[in-house]
């Protein structure tokens, strides 16, 4: 029985729910897709600790700092017009959030509380339950968005089009197959950390939305710029989720230590312990290979109150018997952020007519080679909204879509550990020539799936978005924003530009 509906989003975290609620408001009926069951935890957004970059009025900071800051951060490949189209429309979209139920920390005065991360020049990060953001935004997107149906339990295996523009989605619900017919689809579905053994994306952060999209026929850029956040909590586990330990507290004093005691980011960056993640990342994990310890360590013994304002941490690092008042917290870089995604344009449009994408899943321009703190929520929210109203224009101009069968090739996976051990291995914070050959040369062994089950689905969208950042990293021959390449370990003037990649006639990721 196929769904029929004028726009279908896939995902429903920050940039999902944005778009969906737009799309409603311009008067179109919408189908919202969710693979998970409902339940706390389920995106990312959820767990987004530290906050909302955003610049307000009536204080010391300005859409051109932010700007500057953004594109400081993103080592020379950030759109800047998109940056500032992005940065210049946060505040309206925080203020319509807040009016929707939103409740963010604030101060004495009264007005939103603002603290600093890094990369940041400013204090213009504004947080909600100390460093519960991301539960917040969630928790006032969920309960706005009761009016959407929002189909649980839908896994989106495959955009149907005509050749030249979207016409549905293949679905695996719990009956079974299905089609939702549709001339709008807006890919929200979030980022790519399953890739790797250890990350703090939820578990269905599994690349699909770039899969979905690469297997259709549309483009795909800077997927070789992972950010590895640079303080996921370290509890000895061998793998999945893990969470991550909020750049705010640097921002409120914290220091990183080796563990012989020592600061990991004296004389490397002016901005010491809140340079940008890249750096960060890349110091801590310099250290630990150097050393050979599991893991270093933040000291945060001197943050003020830190019960109170980090919560959140402090829950964390109690459950593995630390106390951050009184004792140091173990952390080692982890993967995170996904800088590049499906190629859109500020406003959610992709190479392909009907299809847009917004949140982690889109390259904007907004991140380039290194996505600056807090810069997350702020581009899902915009850029989602934005994608939901240009999604809702197009369904009304295309009118009612006719999907025809799928059409997708066969698909291609390896065993999901397999892939994370090469991932993990070859291409993580600092990757090399031989070690990207060998990762292709692994992942050319997948062997053709039919996806029936939603695992089978995942482990065909990881074995495609694996090959795709290998293909993108290997093109990169520099070390640029958090693609760092031990084998050409300096940054190269004539590669400051993007990497666009499609998927050519054999299926293979190949550089546009």
């Amino acid at each position: 029985m196929t769904i029929r509906a004028d726009v279908v989003v896939i995902g429903v975290g920050v940039a999902g729910l944005a778009a969906g609620l737009a799309a409603q408001r311009a008067g179109r009926s919408v189908v919202v897709l969710s693979k998970t069951a409902p339940r706390r935890g389920a995106t990312a957004t959820y767990y987004a600790q530290g906050g909302v970059a955003v610049v307000l009025p009536d204080t010391d900071d300005s859409v051109a700092a932010h700007v500057a800051d953004t594109l400081a951060a993103g080592g020379g490949l950030c759109d800047a017009d998109a940056v500032t189209s992005i940065v210049a429309d946060g505040y309206r979209a925080v203020a319509d959030l807040a009016a929707a139920g939103a409740r963010f920390d604030t101060g004495p005065d009264g007005r939103w509380s603002l603290t600093r991360e890094g990369g940041h020049h400013r204090r213009r990060i504004i947080h909600a339950g100390g460093d519960a953001t991301g539960a917040e935004v969630q928790r006032a997107l969920d309960h706005a968005a009761a009016t959407l149906d929002i189909r649980a339990r839908h896994t989106a295996t495959a955009l149907l089009h005509d050749g030249a523009q979207i016409t549905g989605v293949a679905v695996l619900t719990p009956d079974g197959p299905d089609i939702v017919a549709a001339p709008s689809v807006i890919l929200a579905t979030g980022g790519l950390g399953h890739l790797y053994r250890a990350t703090t994306n939820p578990d269905a952060s599994t690349g699909d939305g770039v899969a979905l999209a690469l297997w259709a026929g549309a483009q795909a850029a800077d997927l070789e710029f992972i950010q590895f956040h640079p303080t996921m909590l370290f509890d000895g586990a061998a793998g999945g989720r893990r969470p991550l330990i909020t750049e705010a507290l640097r921002g409120e004093g914290a220091r990183l230590l080796d563990a012989d005691g020592e600061p990991i980011m004296a004389g490397i960056h002016p901005l010491g312990d809140l340079a940008p993640r890249d750096v960060v990342a890349a110091a801590i994990d310099a250290r630990l290979r150097a050393t050979g310890a599991d893991c270093a360590y933040l000291d945060a013994r001197g943050v003020a109150d830190v019960a109170r304002r980090f919560p959140t941490v402090t829950a964390l690092c109690v459950a593995i018997g630390v106390d951050p008042a009184r004792q140091l917290i173990p952390v080692t870089p982890g993967a995170h952020y996904s800088c590049g995604g499906v190629s859109t344009d500020p406003y959610g449009r992709t190479t392909m007519p009907g299809l847009f994408a917004a949140g982690e899943v889109a390259r904007t321009g907004m991140h380039g080679a290194n996505r600056l703190a807090s810069n997350s929520l702020l581009e899902g929210l915009v850029v989602g909204g934005r994608a939901g109203v240009a999604a809702a224009e197009h369904a009304l101009s295309a009118g009612p879509a006719t999907p025809g069968p799928e059409t997708s090739a066969p698909r291609a996976a390896i065993d999901r550990a397999e892939l994370q051990r090469v991932m993990s291995t070859e291409v993580s914070v600092l990757r090399d020539g031989p070690g990207l050959a060998a990762a292709a040369e692994k992942l050319d062994r997948a062997r053709p799936l039919t996806p029936r089950t939603r695992r089978d689905f995942e482990d065909a969208a990881l074995t495609t978005v694996a090959a795709a950042v290998v293909a993108a990293a290997a093109h990169r021959a520099e070390s640029r924003g958090c693609h760092h390449r031990a084998d050409f370990p300096d940054t190269d003037d004539g590669q400051a530009h993007s990497v666009p990649l499609r998927l050519d006639d054999t299926r293979d990721a190949r550089v546009a």
